[in-house]
């Protein structure tokens, strides 16, 4: 995805294919038990993605062993990027090309696999290697990668742009942020804005102008071996190591001076992300964003619930704050978080209204949907996958089922306080009761009584009937 940040409002480039007596809170105490193993159940169904779905979408190979660069070596940095361009990646990339600044490197490499990105972050990184006093190479890769709308005009604001085997390149087509149509005038401003600038791209480092505007115009993509004949590339290289030798030689121009790359004998250094950027890179991914959102919002129910519980609360905000943060790289469906707050309002009446589950069922499917609208992207990398939505609504709705069941027999069950406890209790009558009354001992007290008949001292009986503080009661079949 590429939005596109203009005065009427943001837009997003993308291919268009586009959570005693009965006590009044028994029920939410039965649930406020259970939070502790939702929140531990709902971080394990992340377990049921697919491999590698939570992994950090900006993960990197393994960090390289430090080498000293020699006197007179070149030195190359590459860095990775297999993510969304977002602002965790565009720091990453704006980071990557001062250190190669610094260092005097001979260039900076970013190997690329994205869908696309927020147009902010995509032009941060732009204007960084169009400014960079160090040649950029792009290299598309690994096989099955692509460079897809922002990924496109990073590709051709590079240096030099090479592609592996089996990629692709283009479609950079504007649409809006959550995916829907948008307005004939607003969609020709977006397109011929987002024209604009990759034909400038194009057209500086002397790629194929007529290409570039057709991807954004016509969403047009292209294999490597079609993006190098048509000159929409410079390089279609088997390896990041074949690539570093073909570009031995070549001459590029550094702020309009010509500067030729020597690769010869050199030493190739791999830029990692900090600790930092690889948390919010973690975050980032849709799924680990689903499932902070979910988290979020049954923490704060759980303190709306329990005032002062505080620590509900504070990790429901926190983890909202958090999928917020994510969110802003993706297309989310506003609706979709309407049907998602539905569904946690349905099983909190499940649990305090008898429905015979109608609630339930109702806020099982509203968050089913809802989750399924949530992100709204035609890229499956952009989504949230399925594995990890049917595994946080069955923890879900198998914690407000339980919860209401237990409010169900909570309120069903025979009260054990106060007056109507005391009925069906059995004790004994400490002195003749009649109908003018009596004692009687139950319970640990000693009672007034009386009943419909005399009833001998001794004798056990049985509470009938509780008036003020008078019981009603009558002898026990065969009791002395």
């Amino acid at each position: 995805m590429l939005t596109l940040e203009l005065d009427d409002g943001r837009i997003a480039l993308m291919k268009k294919t586009p959570f005693g007596s009965h006590a009044p809170d028994t029920g939410r105490a039965q649930i406020l038990r259970l939070a502790p193993a939702l929140a531990a159940a709902l971080a394990l169904a992340g377990a049921l993605a697919p491999a590698g779905a939570l992994a950090p979408a900006g993960a990197l190979a393994p960090a390289a062993e430090a080498i000293v660069p020699e006197a007179g070596r070149p030195v190359v940095r590459i860095a990775r990027v297999h993510d969304a361009i977002g602002p965790v990646s565009a720091r990453f990339m704006a980071d990557a090309i001062e250190r190669a600044e610094a260092e005097k490197a001979e260039f900076v490499l970013f190997e690329l696999d994205t869908p696309g990105g927020l147009d902010d972050s995509m032009r941060l990184v732009i204007k960084r290697m169009l400014g960079a006093q160090v040649p950029v190479v792009v290299y598309v890769a690994p096989a099955g990668a692509r460079a897809a709308s922002a990924g496109a005009f990073i590709t051709l604001a590079a240096h030099v742009a090479a592609m592996a085997p089996n990629t692709v390149i283009g479609a950079a087509h504007p649409v809006s942020v959550g995916g829907e149509a948008m307005e004939t005038n607003m969609s020709a401003k977006v397109a011929n804005d987002a024209a604009a600038l990759i034909r400038s791209l194009a057209e500086k480092r002397g790629r194929n102008v007529d290409w570039a505007d057709s991807a954004v115009r016509q969403s047009v993509s292209l294999s490597e071996t079609e993006a190098l004949a048509k000159k929409a590339i410079d390089l279609v290289a088997p390896s990041l190591d074949a690539l570093v030798k073909d570009l031995d030689g070549r001459v590029v121009q550094i702020n309009g001076a010509p500067r030729t790359i020597r690769t010869v004998n050199a030493i190739c250094l791999e830029t990692q992300m900090t600790w930092r950027d690889r948390f919010l890179a973690f975050i980032s991914n849709p799924n680990v964003a689903y499932l902070l959102f979910m988290l979020g919002l049954l923490g704060i129910y759980f303190e709306l619930s329990n005032p002062g519980a505080i620590l509900p609360g504070t990790v429901g905000v926190i983890a909202i704050i958090l999928a917020l943060f994510a969110f802003q790289t993706m297309p989310i469906n506003i609706a979709g978080i309407a049907l998602m707050l539905l569904a946690v309002i349905l099983f909190i009446l499940e649990a305090k209204i008898v429905s015979n589950g109608v609630l339930f069922l109702g806020g099982l499917v509203s968050m089913v949907i809802g989750s399924l609208m949530l992100i709204d992207a035609p890229d499956p990398t952009l989504r949230v996958s399925l594995q990890v939505i049917f595994g946080a609504v069955a923890v879900t709705g198998a914690f407000f089922a339980v919860g209401a069941w237990l409010s169900a027999v909570a309120l069903l069950r025979r009260p054990f306080s106060g007056a109507p406890g005391l009925v069906g209790l059995e004790g004994d009558a400490r002195s003749a009761i009649n109908a003018e009354g009596g004692c009687a001992f139950v319970a640990g007290a000693h009672w007034n009584a009386r009943a419909d008949r005399e009833i001998p001292a001794g004798t056990r009986v049985r509470i009938l009937e509780v008036t003020g503080m008078t019981l009603k009661v009558g002898p026990l079949a065969g009791g002395a």
